[in-house]
């Protein structure tokens, strides 16, 4: 056994024009299929971990910890990639040593080139040490908006609603509004005409709130009845509003909408003279 085992160690250390081109073909699919379970052993190890966090009572967030275990892994899965082919360069006879001995001349010159990678990796750095956003939360950068998929060191990766998939270099994103931290409002005007008794329609939007309050468990605050906004030329604005979980302003928008228009048909106020029905996006009115 023990003849087996030195055979096949030194079979392994050996290299260059020793070994047959099959040999050394065979010896790197042997490499590459080691390098491959050390990777999925590490995220195991990986994956056990988070979820042991996010299980503790003081442990991290959920997606504070889903980001930190995707940037983990992309970072062991170069290191162990990056072992694995250096042996696998010196069976076909190309030194390695030599290579990574030049690496501090050309790594200048490749500096040069590769400015904007660095600055990528620097931001992605610091967006994640300063938590800024992670995994799951819904943001906004420049002309760009959407849940963030990936969160790796060189590129944020944004789901948008249409189902686009917007890849940012993370040296290209200088402001962020994060949506998802702490609560959303949801705000809803309704006109209806002069004509209509304003205490009568506010009293049936409070009675709309109260509804909803008690049906609806994402809604943290509210709604409440702010009462007249504006007075337009033709109508009278009553607003109001209520404060959700982060990303159920829209729901609650749409389901305001709703039962207003319900409410209101029932009681016979008109919406505005022709029946018209206006809700402003809420992030017109997002603090």
């Amino acid at each position: 056994m023990e003849t087996v085992f030195n055979q096949v160690a030194g079979w392994f250390s050996e290299g260059g024009p020793q070994l047959t081109l099959i040999e050394k073909v065979a010896k790197s699919i042997i490499i590459l299929i080691l390098v491959n379970i050390s990777i999925k052993i590490c995220y195991k190890f990986i994956d056990n971990f988070f979820n042991g966090q996010k299980k503790l009572k003081f442990g991290m967030a959920d997606r504070k910890a889903d980001t930190l275990s995707i940037i983990l892994k992309s970072l062991i899965k170069y290191i162990i990639y990056f072992i694995g082919i250096l042996p696998i360069l010196e069976q076909f006879g190309i030194q390695t040593k030599s290579i990574l001995a030049t690496a501090g001349v050309g790594g200048l010159a490749i500096g040069f080139g590769a400015k904007s990678l660095v600055e990528d990796i620097i931001s992605g750095f610091f967006i994640l040490f300063e938590d800024q956003y992670a995994v799951g939360d819904y943001i906004q950068t420049g002309s760009f908006d959407g849940v963030v998929e990936e969160l790796g060191l060189r590129v944020t990766k944004l789901r948008a609603f249409s189902g686009d998939l917007h890849i940012i270099p993370n040296g290209n994103i200088q402001t962020v509004t994060n949506r998802s931290r702490g609560n959303m409002r949801a705000w809803v005007d309704v006109r209806i005409p002069y004509s209509e008794s304003i205490d009568k329609a506010i009293g049936v939007l409070e009675e709309v709130s109260k509804l909803m309050a008690k049906k609806h468990k994402n809604i943290t605050h509210g709604p409440t009845v702010l009462g007249v906004t504006n007075l337009g030329p033709e109508d009278v604005v009553l607003s109001l509003y209520a404060m959700t979980k982060p990303m159920d302003q829209w729901e609650i928008e749409r389901s305001l909408k709703k039962n207003v228009k319900e409410a209101f048909e029932k009681e016979g106020i008109s919406i505005n003279n022709v029946k018209r029905f206006v809700v402003e996006s809420s992030e017109a009115h997002n603090e």
